[in-house]
């Protein structure tokens, strides 16, 4: 195969990916935070909040996010009435559920550290007399991000891969531009390229999460 042919299936696959990346970090940027706040609703005082938190994660987590994202990029635009104020560009729509769908993961892994952390904690920043903002925020929190990280890591990998679902709604990412070079040059070669450039933004980003539990000393 020609140095040509090789240039003119990777450039194109490079800028996908650069969508790819792009989709990531935004995801990831708002979905954490969205998910820490569904945990704090989950674990609030108000049965009505907790009950609606429950309820979001059980749906986000039970069904496909290929069928979230057809929902809101498709679906949403046909609801009588209003359909027409919800049509969003494919990318923005595909932003959109991955932040709605992973914010419910990263709910339960957070619940889930929280549940980790001794309740001796608590009741030590009581007698200390720490605010509950205050025990949070310096107590709890610091605690809890060591023992979620992993999970964060792990949720993160799995975030970068699910990226390729942009191909079933038109967002021209890596797949998409995969796909367009086997079709014109009639090899899979583009395939085997595609799943280099997967495999090295997951090894990235794992080497980033090593560095993470180093530095803060998880192992």
């Amino acid at each position: 195969m020609s140095a040509d042919i090789m240039t003119s299936m990777v450039i194109p696959m490079l800028k996908g990916a650069r969508m790819t990346v792009l989709l990531f970090i935004i995801a990831i940027i708002v979905s954490v935070p969205l998910g820490f706040v569904i945990t704090l609703a989950v674990k609030s005082g108000s049965r009505a909040l907790s009950g609606l938190a429950h309820a979001y994660i059980y749906v986000m987590r039970g069904t496909p996010l290929l069928l979230q994202l057809l929902v809101i990029c498709f679906g949403l635009p046909m609801i009588p009435g209003v359909g027409e104020y919800l049509v969003l560009d494919r990318f923005t729509a595909a932003c959109l559920g991955f932040i709605l769908n992973y914010a419910a993961y990263f709910a339960e892994i957070f619940r889930g550290g929280l549940l980790a952390i001794d309740k001796g904690q608590y009741e030590a920043s009581q007698v200390l007399g720490f605010s509950k903002r205050q025990t949070m925020t310096r107590i709890i929190m610091p605690q809890m991000f060591r023992v979620v990280l992993p999970a964060v890591s792990n949720e993160s990998i799995t975030l970068i891969k699910d990226t390729a679902l942009l191909y079933a709604v038109a967002v021209p990412e890596l797949l998409h531009f995969a796909q367009t070079a086997v079709n014109r040059d009639f090899t899979i070669v583009p395939f085997f390229i595609a799943g280099v450039i997967y495999l090295i933004m997951t090894l990235l980003l794992t080497l980033l999460f090593k560095w993470l539990e180093r530095r803060f000393k998880f192992e």
